[in-house]
């Protein structure tokens, strides 16, 4: 017997198999390779080692284990990259398909998330179909939000290689709704103020219609607007001619229809930068006092808590920021032409450098991510409001790419994008402009009409609740079938 290379996208190499045991190791076979791993690894990110390890049975003291069903070889090679915290690229077919069936088998968590993280418009509708054959409710239900989003470009291809059901049950979901809310202070009990609305693109009508108005005592002025697991969160803000610091937060339950009153940050901030990931809400920078500061903090949602992170590297205000491949990048601007983009870890508490673009601008600039692309638009060098120059990130390889072409920015339009599947949406007064991203930049693709209220605005993405019939048995299916996994584990 031999061992195989456990490196994921090179060929399987023969290596010396290990004559002696080895504390903490085990050799595991997988169809006709070997590997050998680390029982911890396992332990840590497989339920199905995790309950096989600590089960009593012989299996624990083995040196040797061989898997006999269910798993292929390039599936397991694939699941321990991702254990071992690399990003493979699968772009095969069959790999993916492979990639599904270990994961439901073994039960490993990362390696959902990894494959939850690469759908796409190429991928979606296999790792659709194989989800749900293989049980693996939280990939099935990430691809079927994929699909209702995009819909229309996905239609045909869809129509004609998922079952029915699979179909019928991605157009129960929510597609994901562009909302807008203009620039307010808080207003007052006995003051209605009919500017102060949330609205949110009927794209069937192209049109903005209301979907709530905000709280009295909240204001859009300078604040940090975020959305985080479908809820949309207004923190901070100014009011008053000398800009004081609302020391407040307010949450939009768009399934409810109700907004809940938060605590606000520790520190009293202003024109900060507010980022939603994970199951809290992270707030850097700002201004206080006219001053602007490196303060961070974070929010933890179930607790209700705002606690203190590592100062940001140095102090930004209005900075651009943005959530790629699950990991958070913050834009961080040095007048004229230096623009150091961080990358903040929540898991050891650190900033980190990714990169430093060297490019002129004559104002601030805003980020989005698709996939594992970060694009950063500014101006050009000089004050030209209606030109936007785009660059594109490439957080896996490392490299920037310029976007061909100036896009028509119309007075700030660009910098309020939001990305849903491979749309990017942006609005002014005069238009809403929606994009498809392509391989080489993002090209035009329908107008519609413009936010009906003047002033700067504030974008997102909400899934609005849909109403009328449900078809559950498919998800049914998709739950017991990941029922029977854990309990086969």
């Amino acid at each position: 017997k031999t061992e195989q290379s456990e490196e994921h996208g090179k060929s399987l190499v023969p290596m010396p198999r290990i004559q002696e045991h080895q504390a903490g190791w085990v050799r595991v076979r997988v169809e006709e390779s070997w590997f050998t791993v680390e029982r911890a690894l396992l332990v840590r990110h497989s339920s199905y080692f995790s309950a096989l390890f600590h089960s009593g049975m012989i299996e624990t003291q083995q040196d040797e284990l061989h898997l006999k069903g269910g798993v292929r070889a390039r599936g397991f090679l694939i699941a321990l990259a991702v254990c071992r915290g690399e990003v493979p690229t699968i772009s095969d077919p069959d790999e993916l398909i492979e990639a599904v069936e270990c994961a439901a088998f073994l039960q490993v968590g990362c390696l959902v998330q990894h494959l939850c993280d690469i759908i796409d418009s190429d991928n979606c509708l296999l790792l659709y179909h194989a989800a749900s054959i293989f049980g693996v409710h939280a990939l099935f239900h990430n691809a079927a939000l994929f699909l209702c989003d995009d819909f229309d470009d996905l239609k045909e291809a869809a129509e004609s290689t998922i079952p029915e059901d699979l179909l019928q049950y991605s157009q129960t979901l929510s597609p994901a709704s562009y909302i807008a809310i203009g620039t307010h202070s808080p207003s007052m009990e006995l003051l209605h103020d009919s500017f102060r609305v949330v609205c949110y693109l009927d794209e069937k009508e192209g049109e903005w219609k209301h979907l709530t108005n905000l709280p009295t005592l909240c204001s859009t002025s300078m604040a940090g607007v975020a959305v985080l697991d479908n809820r949309l969160y207004i923190v901070g803000g100014v009011y008053g001619y000398g800009k004081d610091t609302v020391d407040s937060s307010f949450c939009y339950n768009p399934e409810s229809g109700v907004w809940t009153a938060l605590p606000g940050p520790q520190q009293l901030r202003y024109d900060f930068t507010l980022l939603g990931y994970n199951g809290r809400l992270y707030a850097v920078g700002g201004e206080y006092q006219k001053r602007t500061i490196s303060t961070a903090e974070s929010y933890d949602i179930e607790k209700g808590e705002w606690s203190f992170i590592k100062h940001a590297p140095r102090p930004v205000a209005s900075a651009a920021c943005a959530v790629a491949r699950r990991r958070m990048f913050v834009c961080f601007w040095k007048p004229p032409a230096t623009t150091d983009i961080y990358e903040y870890i929540p898991v050891i508490d650190e900033w980190k450098l990714a990169t430093t673009m060297i490019k002129p601008q004559s104002y601030g600039h805003c980020m989005v991510a698709h996939r594992d692309n970060l694009y950063v638009m500014r101006n050009g060098p000089c004050d030209d409001f209606l030109r936007c120059l785009m660059d594109c990130y490439n957080i896996t390889t490392g490299q920037w790419t310029a976007m061909p072409g100036h896009y028509i920015n119309s007075k700030g339009a660009l910098f309020t994008a939001m990305i849903r599947g491979d749309s990017v949406f942006t609005v002014k007064h005069m238009l809403t402009l929606e994009y498809t991203i392509t391989g080489n930049g993002w090209k035009p693709h329908r107008q519609m009409k413009g936010f009906p209220k003047s002033g700067s605005l504030w974008t997102c993405l909400l899934r609005l609740p849909k109403t009328g019939p449900v078809i559950p048995h498919i998800l049914l299916n998709i739950m017991i079938s990941t029922e029977l996994s854990h309990v086969l584990c």
